[in-house]
């Protein structure tokens, strides 16, 4: 019997980290394989908060790229209480930066130098990105402490994000990886079409049960935190409705195999090797393969206001062992679902610019 096969416009991914130096030379290539353009985030150290920083960044990141790569980093801007409104416009004028990122500080990883007050240091620059069309990427969970780890999301949603929205209806908004039922009830009460999310590969495959089966499972921690299954759920049905909302947004975090496993392990899922299928795997799961193309490749270009891209990717149903590490930096990174068999697999990429075709690149990558 022959594999099942799915051709879709080539995707891209709308939240993704690069890391940088030789961490950066490592993954690059990962992404570049099958997406064609990708949201970059900027929480680098130091974090990058002015244009110069974003381009210089950039530059990096192609010159890490394979010579025959047309992936393009789309840029973004790492919001501060200090951050300008010259410097929004400085952005949004360069043509390189497409968004601009909320870490509440203290978050998530490298998040330190984010914002501290919201409403009472940023309003100036939130109204000029709002003059500007240039949207406003969310970190959405508060930092106080005495709120649980599982109730974040919510809370930031209800003291923070919707008195914003209200506030600023016009500001285009991103609330990044969402991982609850209380964030997809929210995206959906907004009519403006002025809100938007991303879903990760692990928030639609896991549960919390994932961090603690078997023994505490380091590969399994990711800030927001993987939540009860009643969640996981209403991130499909939410994925699989057909909404324009939700798009494709990795947040492929790499971390050195030895910082996850350490006695304080960094939080991140490295999912960019393997993220397509996976998704592809949510969805036929679902019933919704005919879905797929929507979430993957076409609502994000449709909120950012870019063009749908004109290439292609070929998905083929042909299971494989998924490598336990990849090489990274001076050590390796263990992926997501790493020494599983998983049912779905990139067959081929065919890039719409220059009709060149590339097949099962990733098998070079591996350790």
């Amino acid at each position: 019997m022959d594999s099942l096969r799915l051709s879709i416009v080539q995707p891209d991914d709308w939240h993704l980290h690069l890391r940088d130096g030789n961490g950066l030379a490592s993954v690059a290539p990962h992404s570049a394989s099958v997406f064609k353009r990708a949201i970059v985030m900027p929480n680098l150290k130091p974090p990058i908060t002015t244009l110069p920083q974003a381009l210089a960044y950039r530059e990096r990141i192609l010159k890490a790229l394979p010579p025959d790569s047309t992936f393009t980093p789309l840029m973004t801007l790492y919001l501060t209480d200090h951050t300008t409104t010259s410097e929004i416009k400085l952005a949004k004028k360069s043509g390189a930066v497409f968004a601009v990122k909320l870490y509440p500080a203290g978050a998530t990883t490298n998040s330190q130098a984010g914002v501290t007050d919201l409403f009472g240091k940023c309003m100036p620059v939130l109204e000029e990105m709002a003059r500007s069309s240039l949207p406003l990427l969310v970190h959405g969970e508060v930092v106080d402490t005495s709120v649980d780890i599982f109730d974040r999301e919510k809370v930031f949603i209800d003291t923070i994000l919707s008195p914003l929205v209200t506030k600023l209806p016009q500001l285009k908004v991103v609330m990044e990886h969402i991982t609850t039922r209380d964030a997809v009830e929210f995206v959906e009460s907004v009519t403006s079409g002025n809100v938007a999310a991303t879903v990760t590969p692990q928030h639609l495959l896991l549960n919390r049960n994932a961090i603690f089966q078997g023994g505490l499972q380091p590969h399994f921690y990711c800030l927001p935190v993987l939540k009860r299954e009643h969640h996981r759920q209403a991130l499909i049905k939410a994925v699989t409705s057909g909404s324009k909302k939700y798009f494709l947004g990795t947040d492929s975090a790499p971390h050195e195999k030895r910082a996850k496993e350490a006695s304080c392990g960094c939080a991140g899922i490295y999912s960019a090797p393997v993220a397509l299928p996976l998704y592809a795997q949510v969805f036929e799961e679902a019933g919704a393969l005919d879905m797929l193309e929507a979430f993957t490749s076409l609502n994000g270009p449709n909120f950012y206001g870019l063009p749908a891209n004109k290439g292609t990717v070929t998905l083929v149903k042909t299971p494989w062992c998924v490598p336990t590490a990849y090489s990274f930096d001076s050590g390796t990174v263990v992926p997501i679902c790493a020494g599983k068999t998983i049912q779905w697999s990139v067959e081929s990429v065919i890039n719409g610019e220059d009709s060149c075709e590339k097949k099962n690149e990733l098998d070079s990558l591996q350790v």
